[in-house]
């Protein structure tokens, strides 16, 4: 399901991709109950720095992602084992900068049964090789929260390099905290090497 407003805007739309036992597809109000499952089998992520969406907000979670791609802001997708064909997360292009040709891949979760399967690398896979190769951006980013430090070292396992820290970046009203978000970027010429990195760690769990 593509919709009309992200029509003309390549960046915004989540078209299907498929990589070593793992399609993305469009997000859509008909993954929830696969989501909402996931969710209720334990918390995806409880760090009080975390943004993951729970099982009761998750609906609701799934039709604000979609109304940023209205806006032509973010490109929602579904992650899907294809060895059940079910639903195990979600994850999106976002601040989608088409005039400088540069997205973020981010406001990613995956179900605790699926981490550590090379899901996760599978759809990174698929999100970078669609940036570079088909988007031609001139970066894409990752950001993430100073504290979160498992972020911070996936990020840089998957072959970023880190760009800066913005402090006193954004303020949470459920925490009263301010957050430092650290900034993280893969440029073209990188792509070649992070590619061959995820296609090794894919290696290792049979993927490919």
């Amino acid at each position: 399901m593509a919709l009309s407003a992200a029509q003309d805007l390549p960046h915004a739309q989540a078209p299907t991709m498929e990589y070593a036992g793992v399609r993305l597809e469009q997000l859509s109000l008909e993954h929830a109950p696969d989501l909402v499952a996931l969710a209720e089998q334990g918390q995806l992520d409880d760090a009080w720095f975390a943004s993951t969406p729970t099982a009761q907000a998750m609906a609701e979670n799934i039709e604000h992602r979609l109304a940023l791609q209205q806006a032509r802001k973010m490109a929602p997708f579904a992650i899907i084992d294809l060895a059940t064909g079910r639903a195990v997360g979600a994850t999106t292009y976002l601040n989608i900068d088409a005039a400088n040709h540069r997205v973020e891949i981010g406001s990613t979760f995956l179900a605790i049964s699926a981490q550590g399967t090379g899901i996760n690398p599978a759809a990174k896979y698929l999100l970078l090789q669609r940036a570079f190769e088909q988007l031609e951006c001139y970066s894409v980013a990752f950001c993430t929260h100073w504290h979160n430090a498992a972020s911070r070292a996936a990020i840089t396992r998957l072959g970023a390099k880190q760009d800066g820290v913005l402090r006193n970046h954004k303020y949470d009203p459920v925490t009263g905290t301010l957050r430092d978000t650290v900034l993280f970027s893969i440029l073209p010429h990188e792509w070649p090497a992070v590619r061959s990195q995820l296609n090794a760690r894919l290696a290792r769990h049979g993927r490919i």
